[in-house]
């Protein structure tokens, strides 16, 4: 008999092949033309659980469905986690920037490269494969895991919430992994233990009731692209703060030895240059580079429409036009809240000129992690198995909002956990995961499952 550590160093290829085989399918969440696509994307994941010897089934939704699986061969003694991670992913094309077709994976310079091999197919396979390696090598897996695999991360989770109310008893559980993070750097393990929230706004300015003529009609009607652009110009002041009345006002503060614990990992001129490459940085003062990407809320323009924007000329003033916002959210702001504000705000500074549509959509709300729970020193014992240096602990100004569900509805101790780097591309063109983070990622994983049974 061998362990599940070896069995997982015995099977490296046929893991990342079988991860390339789910990056194939375009799981794309967020467009109906690949709604059977996601579909497909959860068969494929409940069949290969159903090959390893769990029990799962595809649980249908009113939008996407999820995959559940359990597996609870350990017995009624031993603890039960439970498993999150999506199969959906962001939508790509290869115009987008990519070197290649994005659903087409390939490998190079130790890397594999394919829309959601990071995001979040390979940590979806991981967490099922860790299993894997226990019960094909005839090694006895400590603790029992139920999964918990959504299809509609990437859209909102719009119907994940619900699901997880209506289950309460059946996800009963002593702890839960989530499995959708990520590492700074490939010498360094990190932990994140505060997540920002989220809420969407996208709204329409509407004039004319048809496009018209620039050069006949331009003049003496608003342009709703203009329109557009003028009040998202007024979402923010000069110095880069948000301009929405209220929003800072229910912001917590950092206590100070957090603060400066944080900036201990403030982005360097090299991160700079590595992750983003602007000219220079921007944001709101007072704060690191750091603290504003994490601890601090925001608001973005996520996307600007309407008009003409194809090759060459369209002289054409717009019937409508409308943009997409998104706004991160830190302890104690609430989405429904901030949704509201901004969408007031829009209504107080449109002009008479054009009818004005606002959409609030469902969000997130942030959370933090207690950094001495049992779950999360299981995975620093973990993380031992391949890495000298100890974690560091930090905050992300990504959302999970899941988590806030799993703490409000299952009052579940929680880790976050992810192989692969911050600049894999996640959301991106040529998204990737590094082959040898993925190996790593795995053996990580098969030893968490021997700590949390001990916590």
């Amino acid at each position: 008999m061998v362990t599940a550590l070896e069995y997982a160093q015995s099977h490296h290829e046929q893991f990342l092949e079988q991860l390339e085989a789910f990056v194939r399918i375009p799981s794309v969440s967020t467009d109906p033309a690949h709604a059977e696509d996601v579909r497909r994307a959860a068969e494929w994941l409940a069949d290969d659980m159903r090959r390893i010897g769990i029990t799962a089934e595809i649980v249908p939704t009113k939008g996407h469905p999820i995959v559940y699986g359990e597996w609870l061969g350990a017995g009624e003694p031993a603890p039960t986690a439970l498993v999150y991670a999506h199969y959906d992913v962001q939508p790509a094309i290869k115009s987008d920037g990519w070197d290649t077709e994005p659903f087409e994976p390939y490998r190079v310079d130790g890397k594999v490269y394919g829309r959601g091999v990071a995001d979040d197919k390979g940590h979806s396979l991981l967490v099922v494969k860790a299993l894997e390696c226990y019960l094909a090598s005839g090694t006895p897996c400590p603790i029992n895991l139920k999964f918990l695999i959504e299809g509609e991360e990437e859209s909102g989770s719009a119907n994940f919430a619900t699901f997880v109310r209506e289950n309460t008893e059946r996800l009963k559980a002593d702890t839960c992994i989530v499995a959708d993070s990520g590492l700074t750097r490939a010498d360094q393990p990190d932990i994140y233990y505060g997540i920002r929230g989220i809420t969407s706004v996208e709204f329409r300015v509407r004039g004319p009731k048809t496009d018209l003529h620039s050069g006949v009609h331009g003049g003496y009607v608003h342009n709703p692209a203009q329109v557009v652009a003028e009040m998202v110009a007024k979402l923010h002041n000069d110095d880069g703060s948000v301009a929405v009345p209220g929003f800072y006002d229910t912001v917590r503060l950092l206590p100070e030895a957090e603060r400066a614990e944080l900036n201990k990992n403030d982005l360097t001129a090299q991160d700079w240059a590595d992750f983003v490459g602007a000219p220079q940085a921007w944001g709101e003062p007072g704060y690191t580079l750091l603290e504003r990407a994490t601890t601090r809320p925001t608001l973005e323009i996520n996307g600007i429409s309407g008009g003409y924007a194809g090759d060459g000329m369209k002289t054409v003033i717009p019937a409508q036009a409308s943009a997409k916002i998104t706004c991160r959210l830190v302890a104690d702001q609430k989405p429904e809240q901030i949704g509201a504000l901004v969408r007031d705000y829009l209504y107080q500074i449109v002009p008479p000129t054009v009818t004005l549509e606002v959409e609030v959509h469902a969000g997130g709300e942030p959370v933090t992690v207690p950094i001495d729970s049992a779950p999360v020193q299981a995975l620093v014992r973990a993380f031992r198995y391949h890495w000298d240096a100890a974690p560091h602990f930090k905050r992300t100004g990504g959302t999970l909002p899941i988590l806030s569900v799993f703490q409000e509805e299952l009052k579940l101790p929680s880790v976050m956990l992810g192989f692969s780097l911050v600049d894999s591309g996640i959301h991106g063109p040529n998204e990737h995961f590094h082959i040898d983070l993925f190996y790593k990622g795995l053996d990580t994983l098969i030893v968490l499952y021997e700590e949390l049974a001990v916590s």
